[in-house]
């Protein structure tokens, strides 16, 4: 399984860092680069804005993110903790949204969001992620988890719903809502399609519809696809790192265990 998962990621990083002159697909593979080289990632810094780029999916992800955390903590307590007719029925229709694949409902996306004339922009590429339905259901589980005896002594207590949601269930789900935001951070980073179908001004390019320019009419140069997946990677392997210790808390408070 390591080889499997990281396998990819370790060759990207070998192709990265090769020298030109080095053969690329020998048997067996090279893995270990005999001239070692960082100047496919000066060339991508020098082909590509990356700067820009970067910026504008750090803006995309950081709306992905707000929206999930707040969006997602919001519905995952309703549909958790809340009685209210036609529960049942929200729930399935979340359910259903997870089921249906993306790519079925690009293009009613796509007029949605040329109706409300946000074509081109960054907010446009952000506002389908915006809540996302596996979100919503591990907030779901999050909240039905917790102990009926909290909301049960708040309520005695006088408190409202909004004062139980914001004061009781959330300082206890802090773990899952850290997985929230790792999901919608990830999922708004590595998203491609989207993106690409919604922007047309280079300027707002997202930096992975930016770095696409890598790859010429006639000729690709792995090394240089390579250096740029690797930066791409980068800000994800940052973000994990800062959170990994309360992702790994929320994956067992979340109810994702069997």
């Amino acid at each position: 399984m390591a080889v499997l998962l990281a396998g990819p990621l370790v060759w990207q990083l070998s192709l990265s860092l090769k020298g030109s002159g080095e053969p690329l697909y020998t048997r067996p593979p090279a893995v270990i680069p005999k001239h070692p080289t960082l100047d496919h990632f000066a060339t991508v810094l020098d082909r590509v804005p990356v700067p820009r780029y970067l910026l504008n999916s750090l803006a995309v992800a950081a709306m992905a993110v707000v929206g999930n955390v707040v969006g997602a903590t919001c519905a995952g307590y309703a549909l958790g903790k809340l009685r209210f007719r036609g529960r049942g029925l929200a729930t399935a229709v979340v359910v259903a949204a997870l089921l249906v694949p993306s790519e079925t409902v690009l293009i009613a996306q796509f007029l949605t969001v040329r109706t409300a004339g946000l074509v081109n922009t960054l907010f446009g590429v952000a506002l389908p992620t915006l809540v996302a339905a596996l979100n919503v259901l591990l907030m779901r589980n999050a909240f039905r988890n917790l102990p009926a005896e909290f909301e049960e002594a708040a309520i005695v207590d006088g408190a409202n719903a909004w004062q139980r949601f914001i004061r009781v269930s959330v300082p206890q789900v802090k773990g899952v809502i850290t997985v929230v935001a790792i999901f919608a951070f990830v999922g708004s980073w590595n998203d491609f399609l989207w993106p690409l179908i919604v922007l047309s001004d280079e300027q707002n390019y997202t930096l992975t519809v930016g770095l696409n320019r890598l790859r010429g009419t006639f000729y690709d140069d792995p090394r240089l696809i390579a250096a740029g997946t690797i930066i791409a990677l980068l800000p994800i392997v940052a973000f994990f790192a800062v959170l990994q210790r309360y992702f790994f808390r929320g994956l067992e408070a979340g109810g994702l265990k069997g």
